[in-house]
């Protein structure tokens, strides 16, 4: 492969890419923390080292695709590809306006246009892909491709419309599968509606799924009961897709790190603000005031969780997309997880959603959780075996002295400031009997304390101790 690449690729993603560089259409079916990004990024400087493409739409979720302009991209796409990469944003200013028409001159760079797949459910972002498309040869790929498996989502009919614009198209997800077989379908036919043979959503759904029909309130509905032919499903995805799990990559580092990164909401911005300039802040008719510095920032930490504790005693809800972006989260998760979360609301907000989505997967490790189920908690998720998969926990209850390698992606919902909790708690899953490569993940709140709380842990500041008076101050 007469390639330069930036930064060197592992055995597993040079596979990848002489699997698919020059092909039309293609699916990584790579695991979180594999490096699908790295491979989709070498594919796109392939292709347009060799005249087929000017051009690359790479879509993704809100938590993602920022991720894709400040990391991925300056990290992998080789230097001697000249590029004009332009963020998607749905306030579109006058610095906005310029950037994004910048896509449009007739220049020989690389121009590379990145979007949050929501936005594929407004006019004004399917109207402006549609003409980025129209003026150039475009990669096309979907991040996550799960994000688009509902075939009546308006977001993915719109993007099923556009695919056929790409000239070469991929999809990338480490679970291509998140709850049955017939997620495929829709990513499959972002590719090629004729790659799986099937005419209709439906045809396929007979094929792979055993139905039954069910009567609601005097309403005959079809209900999935099963599944089938899996392995002739299996065999089909062969040929235009490559599948990888942690597991199988011997040469990975033993740790990755990354973020997700989400929004504040309208109403969290207000209060966040008031917080932060004020130091106090109020909802609905309830007020919340601080008395120093240090309570000052856990107040704003509270508010980019979605929630704070009112001068009266009672919790407030803020509408936020924190637990959203989990569900997201662990929908690309392999195997067993273990979350962090500092406060005990959040704890009963996790466990609440991840029941409804998986029943019965999920355990605590925290100060409310009894001495028995403590032990129950680790033993089940050291049972490789047993359905639970999720243990919630916070540091300082359940960050020291257990074992907890029957997991290796470890997710903070939320971080405290204390260095040694942080670093305790990542051992739980770094210990003698883990065989995988680990991956840890920091949700974080953009433009946020959250931003610096997580900085400062990665480089080893104990904010507790370290961080404190004016210092502070000026660091809130």
């Amino acid at each position: 492969m007469n390639y330069k690449f930036k930064t060197p690729p592992y055995a597993h993603q040079l596979k990848a890419l002489e699997m698919s560089w020059n092909k039309e259409v293609f699916a990584y079916f790579m695991e979180m923390g594999t490096g699908k990004s790295k491979v989709l990024l070498d594919n796109i400087a392939m292709l347009y080292d060799r005249g087929k493409i000017n051009g690359a739409l790479i879509v993704a979720p809100k938590g993602v695709y920022k991720n894709w302009y400040d990391s991925e991209i300056p990290i992998h796409l080789p230097d001697h590809v000249q590029n004009k990469a332009v963020l998607w944003q749905s306030l579109i200013g006058q610095k906005q306006k310029l950037k994004l028409n910048s896509l449009f001159k007739p220049e020989i760079d690389l121009h590379i246009l990145i979007m949050n797949v929501e936005a594929f459910s407004t006019k004004k972002g399917v109207e402006f892909a549609t003409k980025f498309l129209a003026s150039h040869n475009t990669l096309f790929a979907i991040d996550e491709s799960t994000t688009i498996k509902n075939p009546g989502a308006k977001r993915t009919k719109n993007i099923l419309k556009l695919s056929k614009e790409g000239k070469y198209r991929r999809i990338l997800t480490g679970s291509p599968v998140t709850k049955s077989p017939l997620d495929l379908y829709t990513q499959c036919h972002f590719l090629d509606p004729y790659l799986l043979d099937f005419t209709s959503y439906y045809a396929f759904r007979n094929r792979y799924a055993e139905m039954r029909t069910a009567n609601f309130s005097g309403r005959s509905v079809q209900v999935v009961t099963g599944y089938k032919n899996l392995a002739e499903l299996a065999e089909t995805l062969k040929s235009f897709s490559y599948r990888i799990l942690k597991d199988d990559c011997l040469d990975l580092p033993s740790k990755t790190f990354m973020k997700r990164v989400i929004q504040l909401t309208p109403e969290q911005k207000r209060v966040y603000q008031q917080m932060k300039s004020m130091a106090l802040a109020e909802l609905k008719g309830k007020m919340i005031t601080t008395v120093n510095v240090i309570t000052q920032l856990m107040r704003l930490q509270q508010i980019t969780c979605g929630h704070f504790k009112a001068d009266d005693g009672s919790m407030q809800e803020i509408k936020n997309n924190r637990i959203t972006e989990l569900m997201d989260l662990l929908e690309e998760v392999e195997g067993k997880a273990i979350i962090w979360a500092h406060w005990r609301h959040d704890i009963a907000t996790i466990v609440r959603e991840i029941e409804k989505e998986y029943p019965g997967s999920v355990m605590t490790y925290y100060g409310d959780t009894t001495t028995d189920d403590r032990q129950k908690a680790i033993k089940e998720i050291q049972n490789s075996e047993s359905k639970v998969r999720f243990l919630v926990g916070t540091p300082q209850t359940a960050g020291y002295g257990i074992t907890l390698t029957g997991a290796s992606t470890m997710i903070y919902y939320s971080n405290g400031y204390d260095l040694e909790k942080r670093q305790q708690s990542e051992a739980r899953i770094d210990r003698i009997g883990q065989k995988k490569p680990m991956t840890y993940i920091d949700i974080l709140a953009e433009d946020t304390i959250d931003e610096k709380i997580v900085k400062s842990l990665r480089k080893k500041v104990n904010i507790a101790t370290e961080i404190m008076g004016e210092e502070l101050k000026a660091w809130i």
